[in-house]
Parts: C-alpha cells; sequence; structure tokens
C-alpha cells in the first residue's frame, strides 16, 4: 500500500460532566473528527496504522474536565486534542531502531486510522511466530490480564501470601464477567489455587459464564437479596481478598466479610466515573477493627515486569488455565468514509457504561 498522507482522528470536543455524547455534531457532543496531514517521521519514530482499539473504563478519567478536582495517574486530555486508548498497530514505516516495517506492536495510540508515534509509546512488540490472534494482545495477553495478575500477585500479596500455604483462600471479585474481573477468577483459582472464588456481575447469564470460568459461586448484583446469597454461600466464613473494580455500596458491603488481615485490591471504581458525587463508602470502620490492608494499584506500576506477565499468561492460555472462548467481544467499525467509519468508536466504548457491554473483554477493530 502507499504511505498515507493524512490522518484521521476522534478528538475531544468537549468534558462531559456525567455520561458521554458519543454521537457527533451535536451541540453536547462530547468528540468531533479531525482531519491532520501526516508530517516526516524524525528519528525513533514511527507511522502506524490502527487494527484494533482497547475499550477501558478508565479512560473516562481521561476526559475529565480540567476544573475537576479530582487527582488521576494522567492529566486530562485537551480539548481539541485526540482521544487516546491502547492499541495493537502495525508498522507502516519506522525511523526507528527498536522496530520495523511490517512490526505488530501494541501501547497507548490515538483513535485514528493513521498515526505517528515515537518509540517510547510502544509497550511491546507482538510475537507474531506464536501464531495467536491479534484480539489475544487486547484480552487475554493484554493490559486488562496484566491487571489482574499483578492486582492478584503484587498489590494484593499473594505471592507472598501462598508461600504460608493457607488452608483456605477465599477471593471474591467484583465486575467478574468483565475483562479484568474474568481473567481475576481464573488466574485466583488455575493459577493461585484459591480454594474458593466468588463472583459479582450484573445478570443471571455473566453469571453463569464468570462460573463456567471455574468460579465456585457467582451473584447478580442487581438481585435485592445478592448479599443475602453471598451470606448464605460463605456459611460463617470471610472472604481473605477482595478484588475491587466498582467502588461504591458493593465495596461498602465487601468490608463487611473480609477477615482479620484480609486484603482488598482497589483496581477501580466504574460506579462513580460517570457519577456528579462518587458513592459513599459507609463501612471504613472495618479496616481498622480487622486489621485490613487497602492496596490502590495501577497497572503502569508494575511495568518493569511485564515480560514475566506476559510470558506466564502465555502459558496459561496454553494450558488452558485461562479460557480464550468468550474472552472478548470484538465491534468492527462500518461506514461510507473514514470519519463516518471512525465516528463508530465512541459509541462502541459507551457500551462500558450503559450496561449493553457483552462478556469479557470489548474490542474495536479499525481494520
Amino acid at each position: 500500500m502507499s504511505i498515507p498522507t493524512e490522518s484521521t482522528q476522534v478528538v475531544l470536543k468537549q468534558s462531559p460532566t456525567g455520561f458521554i455524547n458519543p454521537n457527533f455534531n451535536e451541540p453536547t457532543s462530547t468528540f468531533a473528527i479531525k482531519a491532520t496531514e501526516i508530517p516526516e517521521l524524525q528519528k525513533g519514530q514511527l507511522l502506524v496504522k490502527t487494527l484494533l482499539l482497547s475499550n477501558d473504563p478508565t479512560q473516562r478519567g481521561w476526559i475529565r474536565s480540567k476544573d475537576a478536582k479530582q487527582r488521576y495517574y494522567v492529566p486530562p486530555v485537551e480539548t481539541g486534542a485526540p482521544m487516546s486508548s491502547l492499541a495493537v498497530a502495525e508498522v507502516l514505516e519506522s525511523k526507528s531502531d527498536k522496530y520495523a516495517k511490517g512490526d505488530i506492536v501494541n501501547g497507548k495510540f490515538y483513535w485514528a486510522d493513521y498515526i505517528v508515534v515515537s518509540e517510547a509509546q510502544v509497550v511491546n512488540k507482538v510475537d507474531q511466530s506464536l501464531g495467536f490472534p491479534l484480539e489475544y494482545y487486547m484480552s487475554v495477553l493484554g493490559m486488562t490480564s496484566w491487571t489482574a495478575l499483578f492486582g492478584l500477585i503484587e498489590a494484593g500479596g499473594l505471592r507472598k501470601y501462598l508461600k504460608e500455604k493457607p488452608e483456605e483462600l477465599i477471593v471474591l471479585v467484583s465486575a467478574a464477567s468483565g475483562a479484568t474481573g474474568s481473567v481475576v477468577v481464573q488466574i485466583a483459582k488455575n493459577l493461585l489455587g484459591a480454594t474458593t472464588v466468588i463472583g459479582i456481575s450484573g445478570s443471571d447469564a455473566k453469571c453463569k459464564w464468570v462460573e463456567s470460568l471455574g468460579a465456585d459461586f457467582c451473584v447478580n448484583y442487581k438481585n435485592p437479596d445478592y448479599q443475602s446469597q453471598i451470606n448464605e454461600y460463605l456459611n460463617g466464613r470471610n472472604v481473605n481478598v477482595y478484588f475491587d473494580n466498582v467502588g461504591g455500596n458493593i465495596l461498602s458491603f465487601a468490608l463487611t466479610k473480609m477477615a482479620k488481615y484480609g486484603r482488598v485490591i482497589s483496581c477501580g471504581s466504574i460506579s462513580s466515573y460517570n457519577a456528579s458525587e462518587p458513592p459513599k463508602i459507609t463501612n471504613w470502620g472495618e479496616i481498622t477493627v480487622n486489621s485490613l490492608t487497602v492496596v490502590g494499584f495501577i497497572v503502569s506500576d508494575y511495568i518493569s515486569q511485564l515480560p514475566e506477565a506476559i510470558h506466564i499468561l502465555i502459558k496459561a492460555v496454553k494450558e488452558g488455565k485461562i479460557k480464550t472462548d468468550g474472552a472478548y467481544h470484538v465491534d468492527s467499525l462500518t461506514g461510507d468514509s473514514i470519519p463516518a467509519k471512525l465516528e463508530g468508536i465512541p459509541k462502541i466504548w459507551n457500551q462500558l457504561f450503559t450496561g449493553d457491554k457483552p462478556n469479557g473483554k470489548l474490542i474495536t477493530k479499525v481494520a
């Protein structure tokens, strides 16, 4: 193919105050389409073609208002600047000593068809000799799976905890049918040897799927008596590790079920991402009286250990300890023109917040 000269990008039109408006050309639209000329490559840069985009709840924090009184791990996207996500892309042209034309790479790139990136933006190069579908690198071998692994063994302390060989290890996981939670279930059960894994998800069908992954029990939090169901299942036992993806009321409940010296892993709080006021945590005193450890983390805290994580995950996938069937769902972009096609990106991403999201990892196929 000829080298493209123009990049079409989805840019931030205005920061939302609540849920985004994924439609375009409306007064309240969150995003707009912008075409820019592709500059000549400089040393250390790559021209890449976007193949797959990751859809993650954390991206909602990236487009928060600059005036928001909220600390975050990255600065907010500027108005008029391209929106980003983790992505898999093909190198079309390179002036880097690390990456060559034809390489498949992943990193934090723009919502765009073609972009120029620095080699520093590349997280790693896909080993195409393994023969895995590229979708694996957005799901079972991707960032959400790194998050699940590092959250459990590092933030959750299970690498050290398991050396003590406890007689019973009970792990509770919220958003258990999601991209991260579904892998947490499998790593806890199949790699770390948890005796009991309990999931919390958003429908009876999702719960059945979570149990098919290896969870011993899963409850639908939309059922008014889901807390009673967990209490009955535990039958007087307590949770050693809670992997929290949602915050809010579910976290408040989970704190009451923790064992003495238990660990709470704070990975995300999706229940508050579009709220005008964050939900309150009502049982904070449980942390004190039960000597709990609450650890927050982001995956980049452990980026130096990424080669180890990828090795562990590849081995687990090959051995069937992390399932690939149903682990991801791909939505392909459609449209009669490049701008019309790219307008589908926010609509797919918005499924994370509207309750329409399918099981596992939601992936957008650009090309």
